[in-house]
């Protein structure tokens, strides 16, 4: 049997005109073009990729990551790259490259997750942001979802915040970090003069989770709901089904920490 090589590609994408991760017929999506311009690259030798997680329809990621399974190992990796980096379209790059060996897994590694979701509220602001950024027209309660923010650290049952939860889903999660701060990661000449970013950090996430609590978010905002309401959504015995999703576009995958290869 031929030995095979292995090899983690850490990536970062704009994800405003991409169908998100998993490849669907006829959308464009990142691993779509991922994989066509590694067939490319690659020159008809065989290879397979994997992704380390998915991220849905214009959700961006700062770092993400995927697998490389090769039966030809890479023998100048930084030439590699930058071959890669060459023929990716501009609105994907990879970072880096490292080999690791066959027992490492990208999706069942033991891995940490950061993601922000940046947002700005009270005007219309400029078409640019809209990529990056999600423009709540009304006034918010900043100070108020902060508080809210923080109601989500720890273990609880998060099923009020999976969008379409299955019977047999693992619904008690635990998330380390949920904090609402003001933006200074992002910045351009043409973002509003202030704007904020959820951080939320933690090992897992169920489907449109992070979306859905910024949307309890925003509505606490809004003042539609209370800190007593997210405090009850979050009780084992928790029934309430969270209506609003917030948009795709202000979720960035931030960063991607794989504690085996520290």
């Amino acid at each position: 049997m031929n030995k095979r090589y292995f090899y983690l590609i850490e990536i970062q994408y704009l994800g405003y005109r991409f169908h998100g991760w998993q490849k669907q017929p006829k959308l464009k999506t990142v691993h779509l073009m991922i994989d066509k311009t590694m067939r490319y690259i690659m020159d008809g030798k065989p290879f397979k990729t994997l992704g380390s997680g998915r991220t849905d329809a214009m959700v961006s990621a700062q770092q993400g990551a995927f697998e490389l399974f090769l039966e030809d190992k890479i023998e100048d990796e930084v030439a590699f790259l930058e071959l890669f980096n060459y023929n990716l379209p501009q609105d994907l790059r990879a970072l880096s490259i490292t080999e690791v060996d066959k027992n490492f897994n990208v999706i069942n590694a033991s891995k940490m997750k950061e993601y922000v979701y940046v947002f700005a509220h009270g005007a219309k602001f400029h078409p640019f942001c809209a990529p990056f950024m999600t423009t709540i027209l009304d006034e918010l309660d900043i100070e108020k979802m902060r508080l809210g923010a923080k109601l989500f650290e720890g273990a609880h049952n998060f099923k009020t915040y999976c969008y379409k939860p299955s019977d047999t889903g693992i619904f008690n999660r635990e998330i380390d970090t949920c904090e609402l701060v003001e933006n200074t990661l992002f910045t351009a000449s043409f973002f509003p003069e202030q704007s904020f970013m959820l951080r939320v950090k933690g090992k897992g996430f169920m489907r449109n989770q992070i979306r859905l609590m910024m949307g309890a978010l925003i509505k606490l905002g809004k003042n539609e709901i209370t800190l007593d309401y997210i405090k009850e959504s979050l009780k084992p015995e928790s029934t309430e089904v969270m209506d609003y999703i917030a948009p795709a576009s202000g979720l960035i995958l931030n960063a991607v920490e794989f504690e085996t290869l520290n």
